[in-house]
């Protein structure tokens, strides 16, 4: 947001100075006048463009999804209790704990203040406020029921945010044993290695094949440590940027589908996340094709979300969701289409998708614990694959020497 130097007026008529971002000047006035100053002056910091963008920045990367949660359900909370949207924004801008957050509600309470919807404000953030959250809000405000609305894409996103925390908790204990053994690798490399080698250049035999290996990799990370670490660096900076592109992901999506265990707690994991999205979105009064439509931007998976795609288009054409699930019982398993079937036929499609997240849900944070123990005894292995390739390494020029006596 613009940032501005202003000159105000205390109720005790004491003058002062200031900076203070804000989404205009008007936004600047209002919001000082609810302090119960005056306004002499309001000018634009035009020259400080890296402080316009780093608030920018902060804005825009720095909400986080628990600070999404606490808004739409703390917000619900007062709207449903009798307070008015204006005051309900003021009063979470002052319980923000973090700039950026209290910088998005200042700026939306402005919005509102200029005559505004909720939903209309949340649009000009469309990288903190989701198009699933929009779409419910607006939902909401034309139904009359928005404090529903906001408490419903609360536990939406709650729903969501623990799933994929269960999910990497799961990778973070074999992701540090990784880690650490990369390192231990390296440092051996470095210090241990060159030690032997000038025991092994001494002898007059033929190297085995992993033992060259071995001084080959010591010699280059202590020879070129800084081309090393480049060529690393940018094999992880490509791996990055490729997951971004489109092959890329799709590479990834279809990798991912064929791993035992794993390619188990894709299916379920995506499946919960479309039932929630679209049992939320059809709980709010969205529209059936664009409930699909904005559940389709939600499912991570580039396969599970061209069922979707087709699901939009054929429901567009009079044809039911739980045929096109029951197509692709490769990606959506058999329970989910014969739940939405049920759904269809009662009428209570959303309640039946919400069982379906609820479900798999608790499935999902299962099979991650199960995953923690199973990878377990897979780690070991590694390691002791590791560990062996080090010691016959070191140990087989020995044999090799012994056998020449």
């Amino acid at each position: 947001m613009p940032l501005f130097h202003f000159k105000a007026e205390k109720t005790s008529g004491e003058v002062y100075e200031g900076e203070r971002s804000a989404l205009d000047k008007f936004a600047l006035y209002h919001d000082l006048k609810n302090e119960g100053d005056i306004v002499v002056s309001v000018e634009e910091i035009k020259e400080k463009s890296a402080t316009k963008l780093f608030s920018i920045f902060d804005i825009v990367n720095r909400v986080s999804m628990r600070d999404k949660i606490l808004f739409a359900r703390n917000l619900g909370s007062m709207l449903e209790a009798g307070l008015s949207l204006g005051r309900a924004l003021s009063v979470i801008e002052r319980q923000a704990s973090k700039k950026s957050t209290k910088d998005v509600v200042q700026s939306i309470s402005a919005e509102i203040t200029r005559g505004q919807s909720l939903s209309e404000a949340l649009k000009k953030y469309p990288k903190v406020f989701s198009r699933l959250f929009v779409s419910m809000v607006t939902a909401g405000e034309e139904s009359g029921s928005l404090p529903k609305s906001l408490k419903m894409v609360s536990d939406q996103m709650r729903s969501t945010y623990l799933l994929q925390k269960r999910i990497r908790g799961a990778m973070i204990y074999p992701g540090i044993i990784v880690c650490v053994m990369v390192v231990i690798g390296i440092l051996m490399l470095v210090y241990v290695v060159p030690t032997l080698t000038q025991v092994f250049s001494e002898l007059t035999i033929q190297l085995p094949w992993n033992t060259r290996m071995l001084i080959f990799l010591s010699e280059t990370f202590k020879n070129h440590s800084i081309l090393t670490v480049l060529f690393l660096l940018g094999l992880v900076a490509l791996f990055s940027w490729g997951r971004r592109t489109k092959a890329g992901k799709r590479l990834l999506d279809t990798v991912v589908l064929r791993l035992p265990v794993i390619k188990t707690i894709v299916r379920e994991s995506n499946s919960a996340r479309m039932g929630r999205t679209l049992s939320s979105l059809l709980s709010s009064g969205v529209e059936v094709v664009q409930s699909i439509e904005i559940t389709a931007e939600v499912v991570q998976n580039s396969f599970f979300r061209e069922v979707l795609d087709e699901a939009k288009v054929r429901l567009g054409k009079g044809e039911v969701l739980s045929k096109v699930f029951s197509e692709h019982a490769d990606l959506y398993p058999v329970f989910v289409a014969e739940m939405t079937s049920i759904g269809e036929e009662t009428g209570k499609l959303a309640e039946m998708l919400g069982n379906i997240a609820d479900y798999y849900e608790e499935e999902v944070s299962q099979k991650t614990k199960d995953l923690s123990t199973i990878i377990e005894p897979v780690l070991m292995i590694l390691v002791g694959c590791a560990v062996a390739f080090f010691a016959l390494s070191i140990l087989s020029p020995m044999y090799s020497l012994v056998d020449t006596i």
